[in-house]
């Protein structure tokens, strides 16, 4: 099975494939669970750190100053079972590791092998492929196992000292609709946000003189793209052609989608014109009002890296929203 990364992919599913390539050439590998905190932290419970038996490393679970600790406790001579590690209990662990004050946090370090555990890496490399929100059960004693939901549950975590139950869902991919400077910079901002995102631009001209071969630039119409893959509950649509003849085009099926995010660019004046157009053609109000239009968090933005930035901080608020109550143990 082949599961390929996107260039503008992170997050949990980045370092589930890392994983996998190193168990398909044969190393063991650690994976690093956050299951509890104290205080400041960080990383959020179940963020993660993999690393692989000749030293390399994806993820994270502190600003720096665990990973190195990690990597001495697993390369070379890692445990052959799942341990807890915990760090800032002591004065000495809050001075060594500077964490911040008062801060305490509790590590799952569960060893991966190709004969034990790869056919469970390879079946949550393919759910998260496949856009299938999942858990992993992983007890101290035995196997982990692989439970598929059909909730769309974000990324929680449950831990009864004996017991890890990590409820993941697929990464968060956008849309965006028009090529220009503020697509640039959102492309950017997002994907350092663990997004994932692609260009939609059917303009020849625009799409022509895109100069940014490392955004992928699809050249269909937007509803296309809609409907084949971005309508699902962990996609978002945001126009920003200022042309409505791509932009109505890619809303109106966005508005009608499960996307959680459906923004478009413009001012006051701008919205509420677009909002008349796309009620002519049908859309009741409960569905305009899923519409974020002016797009973006009211910092006032003037400038397009300014406008990415209000965009990308709304679009993260938009997918913390997405979490619901922890999974049962």
């Amino acid at each position: 099975m082949e599961v390929s990364r996107s260039s503008l992919a992170a997050g949990h599913q980045s370092v589930i494939l890392d994983i996998a390539g190193w168990l398909e050439q044969g190393q063991r590998a650690w994976l690093c669970t956050i299951v509890e905190t104290w205080g400041s932290s960080p990383r959020p419970v179940g963020s993660w750190l993999a690393i692989g038996e000749s030293g390399q490393w994806s993820g994270s679970v502190s600003g720096g100053c665990l990973e190195e600790d990690l990597l001495r406790r697993t390369v070379g001579s890692g445990p052959d079972q799942p341990v807890l590690i915990d760090y800032g209990i002591t004065d000495d662990d809050r001075d060594q590791f500077q964490l911040p004050c008062g801060g305490r946090i509790r590590l799952l370090v569960e060893p991966l092998y190709r004969e034990a555990g790869f056919d469970h890496v390879r079946a949550l490399a393919e759910a998260l492929s496949n856009r299938e929100p999942v858990a992993r059960r992983v007890p101290l004693r035995g196997a982990p196992t692989l439970e598929y939901r059909r909730s769309h549950d974000r990324s929680s975590v449950a831990f009864d000292g004996e017991q890890l139950v990590h409820a993941l869902q697929p990464e968060c991919r956008l849309l965006l609709i028009g090529a220009g400077e503020v697509a640039r910079y959102v492309s950017g901002f997002a994907a350092a946000a663990n997004f994932s995102v692609t260009l939609c631009e059917p303009r020849e001209a625009f799409a022509d003189g895109w100069g940014y071969p490392h955004i992928p630039l699809d050249r269909r119409l937007p509803d296309d793209l809609v409907a084949e893959g971005f309508n699902d509950a962990f996609s978002g649509v945001l126009a920003l052609a200022h042309d409505p003849r791509i932009d109505d085009m890619g809303l109106l099926a966005a508005l009608q989608s499960n996307a959680f995010y459906v923004g478009a660019m413009g001012s006051r004046k701008t919205s509420k014109a677009r909002r008349e157009r796309l009620s002519s053609l049908g859309l009741e109000d409960a569905v305009l009002d899923r519409l974020r239009a002016p797009i973006g968090v009211d910092i006032p933005s003037k400038t397009p890296a300014e406008i990415a930035i209000s965009v990308v901080a709304d679009l993260i608020l938009a997918r913390h929203h997405l979490r619901a109550a922890p999974p049962s143990l």
